[in-house]
């Protein structure tokens, strides 16, 4: 309902998952790609990678419900134009189309502040931004409260990769001890 204000809209399609919805973008010429994160099958994350390494240029606005402070930067650094967080669709999503259709990227104002405010200022990153993706996994679960062994069963890894996961996330971070880990996450949002 929310795009059929916008002038110029003269079709919309959706996709079931994300499967779907890489083969639909990889066949038609869309002007604006509206993605979710969290789509069965293959993540928004996962259909950003594709369409970069298949070198399809689409714009692409993640929609989602987790947190900016999560998953935003990831999205934009893996090709995504706009980050807007479903609570505040009906305010932003609107003007981050509009924004994305004339050739911008989209920030909301306190994503914007969040990078300036909490970034390393030797790498220009985000502390938690210097982990590789299974790394970022790693870290949330951690940072939840999870076990080496509830971790390792719930990414279908071994415990000993989780293990070295985390050496290498305390190592990035400059973190000593779990509670630092958590005590950071909650600080940034990552989790609640």
């Amino acid at each position: 309902m929310i795009l059929l204000k916008l002038t110029g809209v003269e079709q919309i399609e959706e996709a079931t998952n994300g499967t779907d919805a890489l083969k639909k973008i990889e066949n038609n010429m869309y002007d604006l790609v509206i993605l979710d994160i969290s789509l069965p099958g293959m993540s928004g994350l996962e259909i950003l990678k594709n369409l970069k390494i298949r070198n399809i240029v689409t714009p692409v606005l993640i929609l989602s419900m987790h947190p900016e402070e999560q998953y935003a930067l990831r999205a934009l650094k893996s090709g995504a134009s706009g980050y807007v967080t479903k609570d505040r669709a009906g305010e932003e999503l609107l003007a981050a189309i509009r924004k994305i259709s004339s050739g911008g990227r989209y920030l909301s104002s306190e994503l914007a502040e969040y990078i300036a405010f909490n970034f390393d200022k030797k790498t220009g990153l985000l502390l938690h931004e210097k982990l590789s993706e299974r790394e970022f996994e790693v870290m949330l679960l951690l940072a939840r409260g999870r076990s080496v062994k509830e971790t390792a069963g719930e990414l279908f890894i071994s415990e000993k990769t989780v293990g070295t996961h985390r050496a290498r996330i305390m190592n990035k971070m400059g973190i000593k001890k779990n509670s630092e880990l958590i005590v950071y996450a909650i600080k940034n949002k990552l989790i609640e």
